[in-house]
């Protein structure tokens, strides 16, 4: 099982127990939030928006990045704007970042190939003959 990401307090990020990406790879940017909230709404910048260019990253290998340029491009960007407070929406952003990065960097296990058991063979057969009879009544008989 794969480790839990974690945001460091300098707002670095800990991925699978081996890679640290630095916080000044992560550019964090305020906005002001979308949506019903009158003046304080329109007019503070607590929307946080988390951007990390994976081509330019020190942190992954080359294999690592290669990976994730494949599997979700070469910028991520990730947004909060759900709370009233700057730090909470960052700390926010920063834990989608965590996980969209952890998700792509997860491989899948490839699938073995394997043989069908001799009584699925059976039954497979047996389907065959009977859904051969079901269709054999349906035809008209025809006198020659």
């Amino acid at each position: 099982m794969a480790s839990v990401p974690h945001v460091r307090d300098d707002g670095s990020i800990f991925l699978r127990g081996r890679v640290v990406i630095p916080a000044d790879e992560i550019e964090l940017r305020a906005t002001t939030s979308g949506g019903p909230g009158g003046q304080h709404a329109n007019r503070s910048l607590t929307r946080i928006v988390a951007t990390f260019n994976v081509e330019t990253s020190r942190a992954f290998s080359d294999f690592d990045r290669t990976w994730l340029l494949e599997q979700v491009g070469p910028v991520i960007r990730t947004s909060a704007g759900r709370f009233r407070s700057q730090a909470s929406n960052r700390q926010a952003a920063l834990e989608q970042l965590t996980e969209r990065l952890s998700a792509a960097l997860d491989r899948p296990t490839p699938r073995r190939a394997t043989k069908p058991t001799k009584s699925s063979k059976v039954r497979r057969v047996d389907e065959k003959k009977l859904r051969s009879r079901v269709k054999e009544q349906r035809r008209t008989k025809t006198d020659d």
